[in-house]
């Protein structure tokens, strides 16, 4: 039988390195046959801001992409830049790759923690039916990185479990060093996602339960926030100064109730579409979004991992308070206590700010080994606690539903757009219009034509905000060229946006617009004044 204490060999042997370093080459294979994203957030911003961020175009464009013209775009930069100077089927098998390296933190935590018989190959089981959860391969191969800070995430928390008894008992200089280091990679990809944040109040909860005195414990929290604070400034920083000095709001628009940018009104513009409005709501919500997908997320999945390890960890809680134990336990009660209050206290703080279930995605992978740490703990013998496990995680693969997003072809370039000719390229501007997701075909235009989005999410011609103003003044006094972008089907709206501008559309002129991911879209001749009849 395994000792229960932290593994000594967290190293891993050429057996495990080529199980890991296969499972991570099918994923990236994977990824390339399902083909390229085509996912509205796509299509929206993750091929825009890192293009607005890269050719300084801050001050040219106007809210192209709604609210997201303004995210932090660095965890955008790498796929782009790979996309646009590599095949297309490289870019996506390297982020196939990185997507799939979850699965090695997981490895290692199950390894760490499993106190049985053939660990390593449980734990390589474990950590595949980790990676096999409904929203984790429904966000294979897409760009809105779920899944690519949960390798940052998890490898934080991996930190922790895995050297849990240096942390307790090691040598003080040793342990601040490994709590930072968890720290600074949790709190990078806080940083470079902010809806990462749950985890950062997660990881607190994890470091505060390692045993030890509390002159111990005090220094690895203090080793623990400062680095992660400095993972998260050293990826968002230069981004909250940015914006703060462009808009008076450093996390703009987002909580412009509390910031007061003057170019908007002071409103949230937070999605609180998914929050729970009342205690039982949110205490059954683990359940809920278990059995229907519509009260979490838009994104359709099916997958009860987290049910099923929320529920097997209230037992075990309820063992505890019991005071019964299991005689010999499936994982260390202390490393499972670290698991349970990371998950416990993540989970918290995500359902009071987001309740949107894509953003959780690590703890849908993290769930099966909690659930072998919490039915590990029950008070009952060895092979029922297996059995147990084995039965739930069975069911938890069989109802498994994974939604692939629609799909483009592998080929090149990454995005193609067939644009109508422009006379003056040099000396003219687009006006997008709607709530359709057209930030993609930015790049694909002459680089000096500013795009500015009159109509949409963020603001709307009559909306009296500042930044309507400035759209105003800016469409006023250029002289050049304008074109309209806009959706075919709302093209209703886009007539009555500029209307409210003084311009109108000779739609006799008008061109479409296809690309390799959407459309067609019309692109119209603007001019000012009444319509033509």
């Amino acid at each position: 039988m395994s000792s229960p204490s932290a593994s000594k060999e967290p190293w891993l042997s050429w057996q495990e390195a080529a199980f890991l370093g296969l499972f991570i080459f099918a994923y990236a294979a994977f990824v390339v046959s399902l083909g390229k994203d085509m996912s509205w957030d796509f299509r929206n911003y993750h091929w825009y801001i890192p293009y607005a961020f890269l050719h300084g175009r801050l001050n040219l464009d106007i809210a192209v992409a709604h609210q997201a013209s303004y995210y932090n775009p660095l965890v955008d930069v790498p796929f782009y830049l790979l996309a646009t100077h590599a095949p297309a089927w490289f870019a996506l098998g390297t982020m196939g790759a990185v997507q799939g390296a979850s699965v090695v933190p997981l490895y290692l935590m199950a390894r760490s923690v499993l106190a049985m018989d053939r660990k390593r190959l449980a734990a390589a089981a474990l950590s595949i039916v980790c990676m096999t959860g409904g929203m984790t391969l429904g966000l294979a191969g897409t760009t809105y990185y779920d899944n690519v800070m949960s390798l940052l995430v998890l490898s934080g928390l991996a930190l922790l479990i895995v050297y849990r008894k240096a942390l307790a008992s090691g040598p003080p200089a040793r342990a601040a060093a490994i709590a930072a280091l968890a720290g600074f990679v949790t709190g990078s990809a806080v940083g470079l996602k902010l809806p990462e944040a749950p985890f950062a109040i997660g990881f607190a909860a994890a470091l505060a339960v390692v045993p030890g005195t509390l002159k111990q414990r005090s220094l690895l929290i203090a080793a623990g926030g400062v680095a992660g604070l400095a993972g998260v400034l050293l990826f968002s920083g230069f981004w909250w100064l940015k914006m703060y000095h462009l808009t008076g709001n450093p996390l703009y628009p987002y909580f412009n109730d509390y910031f007061h940018s003057p170019l908007l009104a002071n409103v949230t513009f937070r999605d609180e579409r998914f929050l729970p409005h009342d205690l039982k709501t949110a205490l059954l919500f683990p359940l809920l979004f278990s059995i229907d997908w519509r009260v979490s997320n838009d994104l359709p999945f099916q997958d009860v991992r987290i049910g099923l390890a929320y529920v097997a960890i209230i037992a075990t809680l309820i063992c505890w308070l019991a005071w019964r134990r299991a005689q010999m336990p499936l994982v260390p009660p202390k490393a499972a206590l670290a698991l349970f209050a990371f998950a416990g206290a993540s989970y918290a703080a995500w359902v009071s700010f987001f309740a949107i279930y894509r953003y959780i995605t690590t703890l849908e992978m993290l769930s099966p080994i909690l659930v072998a740490a919490a039915v590990g703990l029950w008070p009952i013998r060895r092979n029922v606690q297996l059995w147990i496990v084995a039965a739930a995680l069975f069911f938890a693969v069989v109802e498994t539903r994974a939604s692939l997003l629609p799909r483009a072809p592998v080929d090149d370039p990454y995005v193609q757009v067939t644009l109508p000719p422009l006379p003056h390229p040099d000396n003219s501007m687009v006006l997008m219009t709607g709530e359709a997701p057209m930030g993609y075909i930015v790049p694909s235009l002459p680089p000096k034509i500013p795009v500015l989005r009159i109509d949409g999410w963020m603001i709307r011609p009559h909306d009296g905000s500042r930044l309507t103003a400035i759209a105003m003044a800016r469409v006023k006094a250029f002289k050049g060229d304008i074109y309209l972008l806009a959706n075919p089907y709302e093209m209703d709206n886009a007539s009555d946006a500029l209307t409210a501008y003084g311009l109108s559309v000779d739609w006799t002129a008008c061109d479409d617009i296809d690309t390799n991911l959407g459309g067609p879209y019309r692109f119209c001749p603007v001019t000012r004044g009444a319509r033509p009849q």
